[in-house]
């Protein structure tokens, strides 16, 4: 299947670019760039909501948060189905879900109603995220997986920050319109079903013999420090750009223009990410996580500690090429770890972490910052702080030599 994605073999991986001759990449594009209708079409929308439902802020969070609490839990057995059924059935399911009860928020009468359907509409998102890196990873191989992954979050990154000013557009309509969107998920699922062609994964053991064998390859020092690297970027995203930010800008900004800011941040993460195949060449994974926490920690200080339009939006750019360096890297790094028998439930256990930041960080930031009265202005710069913390350890592991590195030159990745 690799082969026939590659427009030129001949060509190096890492500036071939997108196979876009491939049905399995294009439809694992499309996938991928619904997936930010999830959160960055609903963050603009927060204090609007709020105001519908005469909702806390705290409360209003929960539409960011909720959505991914059942992903945190059955992500692990959406990766063994994935695994044991096949990718197609589950990323059709994930469309399906996704798309039918996110459309149905436009209809619901009650918060609690609302609440309900976008926790269940999570377990959708966590099939669409696990697949689609899934895929991704079977289909390709070294620099060139790294770079499809790369372009995979760079198409998230490009929709989610179109999706803001959408959200922002839809909100001053009615409080609902921006959740009518989610039906454009179903037409997609039907094509995937009639188009996507099925990978092989290899799979010998079966049911929670199988999830029992996928837990024990990861198990080691190196996949589990990733797993934390993923919640800390998740939760500091989450808890900042899509959250914190919506709140801050709200007395000097319009709904649609908060979506712009956010988009600023969407836009250089696009950047940063269609960049990490070539970048993979030069740095390894270790470096690259390094420096995407050091844009995290300026771009939080400069929010924090300066209260003008000007630095915001600065700051945004800084922490949103820090996504676009972290995503891929994690990504292709667990692929390159893990068979073909085993990758969805690698990724599953990914995006429990992933879940699980993004679940921890809007209800962490609104709830210490309101609730606890603590404002947003200290939760920024601990966040900074914790970022250039974790840029410096992993500078330091990176500089570290090894046994391997003394016989072989270039330091371990992660």
């Amino acid at each position: 299947m690799a082969d026939d994605a590659v427009a030129d073999s001949r060509t190096d991986p890492a500036e071939a670019g997108v196979p876009w001759r491939s049905r399995t990449v294009q439809l694992v594009l499309l996938s991928t760039a619904l997936a930010p209708l999830g959160v960055p079409l609903v963050s603009p929308t927060l204090p609007v909501f709020r105001d519908a439902f005469g909702v806390t802020e705290a409360q209003a969070s929960l539409l960011v948060s909720g959505y991914f609490v059942v992903g945190i839990l059955l992500s692990p057995f959406v990766g063994l189905l994935a695994d044991r059924l096949g990718r197609k059935r589950v990323l059709v399911g994930g469309l399906a879900t996704f798309g039918v009860l996110g459309g149905a928020m436009a209809f619901a009468p009650s918060f609690e109603a609302v609440l309900l359907l976008r926790v269940l509409q999570g377990t959708g998102a966590a099939a669409i995220f696990i697949t689609t890196v899934t895929i991704i990873g079977d289909t390709f191989e070294d620099a060139q997986r790294t770079a499809v992954l790369g372009v995979n979050v760079a198409v998230l990154s490009l929709t989610a920050a179109l999706f803001p000013v959408l959200g922002g557009y839809l909100v001053g309509i009615s409080w609902n319109a921006p959740f009518l969107t989610y039906f454009a998920a179903v037409p997609l699922a039907v094509a995937v079903a009639l188009l996507l062609e099925e990978p092989a994964t290899g799979a010998q053991t079966r049911g929670v013999a199988h999830l029992r064998s996928a837990l024990s390859s990861v198990a080691t020092p190196a996949v589990l420090a990733l797993f934390g690297v993923t919640f800390l970027t998740e939760f500091l995203a989450f808890g900042v750009v899509f959250t914190t930010l919506p709140f801050l800008l709200e007395p000097v900004l319009a709904p649609v223009l908060v979506g712009a800011v956010i988009l600023s941040a969407e836009a250089v993460s696009m950047v940063a990410a269609t960049a990490t195949g070539r970048l993979a060449r030069r740095f390894s994974s270790v470096q690259l996580v390094g420096l995407g926490f050091a844009c995290y920690g300026v771009g939080f200080f400069l929010i924090g500690l300066f209260g003008w339009l000007g630095t915001t939006v600065a700051g945004v750019v800084f922490a949103g090429a820090g996504i676009g360096l972290l995503l891929p890297s994690i990504d292709a790094s667990l692929s390159e770890r893990t068979t073909e028998a085993h990758r969805a439930g690698t990724f599953s256990l990914r995006n429990s972490a992933t879940f699980s930041g993004r679940f921890a960080g809007p209800v962490t930031f609104a709830g210490l910052a309101v609730t606890a009265g603590l404002g947003y202005t200290p939760l920024l710069l601990a966040a900074g702080s914790i970022s250039v913390a974790v840029a410096l350890a992993t500078t330091l592991v990176a500089r570290r030599p090894t046994p391997a590195a003394a016989a072989s030159g270039p330091p371990d990745r992660i």
